[in-house]
């Protein structure tokens, strides 16, 4: 996904799917190009967010506009630019780690 045209949808209900929310798009006149909501490794339930790639700038802004605070199954959803994700840390670098070695 291009990062300038991706948003971050937050605080959804855990039981919206990926078509729902590329039906809230298309019921706004918004073209989105592909949406992504993040689950659980080992569950597989949502955490209750998700992303969404548009085909131009103008349309990332557009459905920012038009879905930020908006319901879906009860709840406000918060949506904004996403930012770029942060390297994570390896845990096997942890100092800590080395206490637990055998």
């Amino acid at each position: 996904m291009e990062e300038d045209k991706k948003i971050y949808i937050g605080n959804l209900e855990y039981g919206v799917t990926e078509t729902d929310l590329r039906k809230a798009f298309e019921q706004k006149g918004i073209a989105v190009k592909e949406v992504r909501i993040i689950t659980d490794r080992f569950t597989g339930k949502s955490k209750g967010f998700g992303f969404a790639e548009f085909e131009s700038e103008e349309e990332t802004q557009k459905a920012i506009d038009a879905l930020n605070g908006q319901e879906i199954n009860g709840r406000a959803l918060r949506v904004s630019k996403a930012r770029k994700m942060q390297p994570r840390v390896s845990r096997r670098n942890n100092s800590d780690s080395q206490r637990f070695r055998r």
